[in-house]
Order: structure tokens, then C-alpha cells, then sequence
């Protein structure tokens, strides 16, 4: 029994929405905070100290190593041609 091969619909292009997510910055819920109560106590008020303190201390921790990038997307542009069995671009 030979089975067929499964083509696919014509496609100008396979790619993944947004393979790579960029992170939110741990320091931005600090920061809003430090905002928050400046807008409600005033700037240079003493009970903004704590929340100040840890937003430097936020700001002073080093960046996490960057992570490899997702590969997806290069590897569909390989295969394309051989998925739509060599058809020319127009």
C-alpha cells in the first residue's frame, strides 16, 4: 500500500508569530511604585525612602546572561522550498 505524500495549501512564506517574548524588566513595578508615591507625597518626602532604596537596589543588580534566540523561524525558511517541492518564487 503507497501512501500519498500530504502537500500543503500554498503558503508565501511559514512563520511563527513572535517566537522570541521579550522579558519584562523586574524593575518596572518598583519603579511605578516609586512614582506613585512621589505623585501622592511629593518629591524628596522621607516616606518615599524605602521604596527609593529598593528601586536603586533593583537598578544595581546585574542583567541575567541573554538567552539563546529560538531558531524556528530560520528553520522553516530552509525547508519551505522542499515543503512546496521547489516551486519558484514569481
Amino acid at each position: 500500500m503507497v501512501h500519498k505524500p500530504i502537500r500543503l495549501p500554498p503558503l508565501k512564506k511559514l512563520k511563527v508569530r513572535q517566537p522570541n517574548k521579550a522579558e519584562e524588566n523586574p524593575c518596572i513595578a518598583v519603579m511605578s511604585s516609586v512614582l506613585a508615591c512621589w505623585a501622592s507625597a511629593g518629591y524628596n518626602s522621607a516616606g518615599c525612602a524605602t521604596v527609593e532604596n529598593a528601586l536603586r537596589a533593583c537598578m544595581d543588580t546585574p542583567k541575567p546572561a541573554p538567552k539563546a534566540s529560538n531558531t524556528i523561524n530560520y528553520h522553516l525558511q530552509r525547508f519551505h522550498e522542499r515543503l512546496t517541492q521547489g516551486k519558484r518564487k514569481k
